[in-house]
């Protein structure tokens, strides 16, 4: 298994950690696509389902494969009520198990960051779909702080606790994306910025997500001291915006790309 998958093997707990946000960011990014209906997609790097889930219900696809290397997070994907349409298999973003001019669009939400070669990636996303097709992918902004956890990194970073970044880090800027498409050889790109509402219904509803065991943050944390966790737990309290009646509120931001394959 890859170090993505090993790190997000629990497809339900990471619902809990990201699935809400990574949906509300994908039906924002489906709407700057505006694809056509009836189309057949390839979903790389579909985790536990939750983006293939929104591409279903807002673009009435043909059909759907799900594609990652986590066996946890394809067996979530397959419980979901709302992406019974999809086909979900073991794979490697890298090496797409399918044959040339496969499917009409691919996908790629929240997985760039995650992939040793994007570049490869991309290049395998625009040989299986026609020629034409769109091939678009959306990640948190990481160099600029925008992912709904970055608290977390923030709290830790404050305390001298070094939290690991996604190995892709910076391929989640802009810049980066635009050249990974470049590369790869796809046409029209076109770049776009997500904002999206993270809401808590206070400091215990952030903390539960604050400890899961998920990602690079939740694995660091999972390892903390006793004293140490209650210090993080502090710091925490200090640098979210607590409002008056509890709730914590904030913005999220993705960067997105789309291209279409030669």
């Amino acid at each position: 298994m890859s170090e993505a998958g090993t790190m997000f093997a629990d497809g339900k707990s990471y619902e809990r950690f990201m699935g809400r946000w990574s949906q509300l960011a994908g039906a924002k990014f489906l709407d700057w696509l505006d694809p056509p209906k009836t189309l057949r997609w390839i979903d790389v790097g579909c985790g536990n389902g939750a983006f293939t889930e929104v591409l279903i219900a807002k673009t009435s696809p043909a059909a759907v494969t799900g594609i990652d290397p986590s066996d946890g997070q394809i067996a979530y994907a397959r419980t979901r009520p709302g992406a019974k349409l999809a086909q979900f298999r073991l794979a490697d973003a890298q090496s797409l198990p399918f044959g040339d001019n496969s499917f009409d669009a691919a996908s790629m939400a929240l997985v760039i960051a995650f992939v040793p070669d994007p570049v490869k990636a991309a290049r395998e996303m625009a040989r299986v779909v026609k020629p034409g097709g769109m091939i678009a992918t959306y990640m948190w902004d990481m160099p600029g702080g925008g992912q709904p956890n970055n608290a977390i990194y923030r709290a830790l970073e404050s305390l001298g606790i070094e939290a690991p970044r996604a190995p892709g880090f910076m391929n989640a800027a802009h810049d980066a994306m635009r050249t990974i498409w470049q590369q790869a050889g796809l046409q029209s790109v076109d770049l776009q910025v997500i904002r999206i509402p993270v809401v808590y219904s206070s400091f215990d509803d952030f903390w539960e997500i604050a400890t899961l065991p998920v990602g690079p943050t939740g694995h660091t944390v999972s390892k903390l001291s006793p004293a140490v966790r209650e210090k993080y737990k502090q710091r925490l309290r200090e640098i979210l915006p607590i409002a008056a009646d509890g709730r914590i509120a904030y913005e999220a931001v993705a960067n997105a790309a789309k291209g279409r394959a030669p």
